[in-house]
């Protein structure tokens, strides 16, 4: 979204304050990324204080850890170890209960008004993801539909990248284009540290109208636009192109077994995807049978009885699973979604234990067929 300067206004660095002070008085309570154990979390925050200002991630494949920045910046950090997924669809729900007279008797859903603060665009495009999945079919998850719907997003637009972010591969960022309510650039120059807000909805105007600000002049919006660029240029990391169809000609390369002599099959990559879905649903009874439950939780497509059916699983290895995920993720999603389910956020390369990076592995199967397929002409 490439604001004009009429529609954006400058503020100092403290109206962060400010903002938060008129998202609580209008009665949201707000969430922004903090740091926990060395970790980036998202969670309630009081203040801008609050907030891991003048913090980075030294992340890359198997490894991610704060340390401190260059610069006195409230958002040179990146990505919390979890995007928006748990807020609009917890990682264990119950459903429902039953009691003696067979009754079902659903439970309400508690989506009090969120604003969250500091969303980076391919978080973003990670809601936009899961809402295709949840609400743009013919079975409509309504529990999803009113956490999402309880949302004030305020996007933060990316000036550096973590050394795992591939977003601008994927079309996904660093520049949020759409899906926010308000956002953010933050300058900080010499002696000036400032924020350009636009909005991006009705109800993000009016929030801004209540900010104190000076329009933003075309200065200000050439500086904020510089420094997505930038960021864009610096990434390390990118997906290979027409990786659908790669993936889809080399289901079963031999590949996918060096891959599995890594993989240990934890499920990290899974947990820390903003858009990975796959759940299970579980009933639970009381001792005395009085009364049943049906619950809702995460689950994996890497853990064994994913896949059980009669008699058995189906993905029994290691390398199935992980080609299961990798090519549900980049390839078959689009089948399903119209979509990539991959927004390049690098959260799966700098959890995984072992350092797996789905851009390598994507890089290694494409280097093998040209490999294959030069040999072949050579043949």
């Amino acid at each position: 979204m490439d604001r004009a300067a009429d529609t954006s206004v400058v503020t100092p660095a403290g109206g962060l304050d400010a903002l938060i002070e008129v998202l609580r008085a209008r009665g949201y309570q707000v969430w922004g990324a903090q740091e926990t154990d060395g970790a980036l979390t998202l969670g309630p925050i009081a203040s801008a204080s609050d907030l891991p200002r003048g913090r980075i991630e030294a992340a890359e494949a198997g490894t991610v850890r704060l340390i401190d920045g260059p610069r006195d910046a409230f958002f040179d950090h990146t990505l919390p170890m979890q995007g928006l997924k748990r807020a609009v669809y917890p990682a264990e729900e119950r459903l429902y209960e039953v009691g003696m007279d067979m009754a079902a008797e659903e439970d309400p859903v508690e989506a009090p008004p969120l604003a969250v603060l500091g969303l980076r665009p391919c978080d973003l495009a990670a809601l936009e993801t899961l809402t295709a999945v949840f609400e743009d079919g013919p079975f409509v998850d309504t529990r999803f539909r009113r956490r999402r719907e309880a949302l004030l997003l305020i996007a933060v637009n990316c000036m550096r990248p973590a050394a795992t972010c591939f977003c601008a591969s994927m079309n996904t960022g660093p520049r949020a284009e759409g899906g926010f309510d308000l956002v953010l650039d933050e300058i900080l120059e010499d002696d000036r540290h400032v924020f350009v807000v636009g909005a991006g909805s009705a109800k993000g105007r009016e929030i801004l109208d209540a900010l104190s600000g000076e329009p933003a002049g075309e200065a200000d919006l050439k500086t904020a636009r510089a420094g997505s660029r930038a960021c864009a240029e610096a990434q390390q990391r990118r997906m290979g192109e027409d990786v659908e169809a790669l993936l889809k000609r080399n289901y079963e390369h031999p590949h996918w077994a060096a891959v599995a002599e890594r993989c240990l099959s934890c499920a990290n990559c899974t947990l820390v995807c903003p858009t990975c879905f796959c759940g299970t649903v579980e009933d639970r009874s009381s001792l005395d049978g009085a009364q049943a439950e049906r619950w809702r939780r995460w689950d994996s497509c890497f853990s064994l009885d994913f896949s059980y059916l009669h008699g058995g699983a189906v993905r029994t290895e290691t390398a199935s699973r992980y080609r299961q995920w990798i090519t549900h993720k980049l390839s078959h999603w689009h089948d399903q979604f119209g979509q990539s389910g991959c927004v390049g956020c690098g959260r799966c390369i700098a959890w995984c234990p072992v350092g797996i990076d789905i851009t390598a592995e994507v890089a290694a199967l494409a280097a093998a067929e040209r490999t294959a397929g030069q040999a072949g002409k050579e043949a």
